[in-house]
């Protein structure tokens, strides 16, 4: 593992993480979870979509080794009534009996007291160690970070949207909340040859999660493999470490040239179905997003 990768602080939540994180959602087996454990990660989220073989290596791991992991979990739940019993039912499956973070998810601006103080009811129950919160509109983080009930934040941040370095990593010097990056390869298109300048190398995922990563602002960078052969990859970045200054140049072109490509050839995408949902925030309307950069 590269020094500067090495596992670090989750911000001030008292937690040391791997500076890679892995997903449930893409399916990735119990067996590779495992095995990325044994390579040097240690946080793991059960995220939108909750796979039991995922499950299955955080509970393997869990019985010897739960204080050495950062589980978090994922709540979009509107209803506070909600919260518990998506929590409970993530602990029942994980077989463990604490989350080390609960993100409340998809919140473009600040949540209803009624649902930070269901997860601050959680954290007095033992249940959940921190808060964390996730967010698409990058001017409220300013109010997140500002916020101490907040532990951690979950920002978008790739070389397609590196906005953040603007708009949020600038306000760290106030508070420094912990933080994990996803959508690293911007939905796989920094990884679609046709959405990549001619002449210019297509990057790896490996090259994603180490732009990320090269920011000091970046305790986790997520990383959403879905079998052995990506799992291998991912953890090619924990090797190399952080871009040189010709990496960080070629993936800034790169980044500006997919997203503006991306734009263009596609009217609709699972990205503009993301960012239109965003706008039905109960948050605030259309005027909050800020998807183009």
């Amino acid at each position: 593992m590269h020094p500067s990768f090495a596992p670090r602080p989750f911000g001030s939540t008292g937690l040391t993480t791997s500076a890679l994180g892995l997903g449930s959602s893409p399916g990735l087996p119990g067996k590779d979870v495992e095995r990325a454990f044994e390579r040097g990660v240690n946080f793991f989220l059960w995220g939108s979509l909750r796979r039991r073989d995922f499950a299955r290596g955080l509970a393997n791991l869990a019985k010897q080794h739960r204080p050495e992991m950062i589980v978090a979990v994922q709540s979009y739940t509107r209803w506070p009534s909600l919260m518990e019993w998506s929590v409970d039912r993530a602990l029942r499956t994980m077989r463990t009996d604490y989350v080390d973070a609960l993100c409340l998810a998809w919140w473009n601006g600040p949540p209803p007291r009624r649902i930070v103080d269901a997860a601050i009811a959680l954290k007095d129950k033992g249940k959940v160690k921190s808060l964390m919160i996730s967010c698409h509109h990058r001017p409220a983080f300013e109010g997140f970070i500002a916020d101490p009930a907040i532990d951690a934040l979950m920002i978008r941040y790739n070389a397609a949207h590196p906005g953040a370095e603007r708009e949020v990593f600038p306000h760290f010097d106030k508070r420094r909340p912990g933080t994990v990056s996803f959508t690293a390869t911007r939905w796989g298109t920094l990884l679609d040859r046709k959405y990549v300048p001619e002449g210019e190398r297509v990057p790896t995922s490996a090259d994603c999660y180490r732009f990320a990563l090269s920011s000091t602002s970046i305790d986790v960078c997520l990383a959403a493999p879905k079998d052995a052969a990506q799992l291998d990859q991912a953890l090619v970045a924990l090797e190399r470490g952080p871009l040189d200054a010709d990496e960080m140049a070629w993936m800034r072109r790169v980044g500006l040239a997919v997203r503006d490509a991306a734009a263009v050839r596609r009217r609709f995408s699972p990205i503009d179905m993301l960012d239109r949902l965003v706008s039905f925030s109960p948050c605030g309307g259309p005027k909050q997003l800020d998807a183009a950069r």
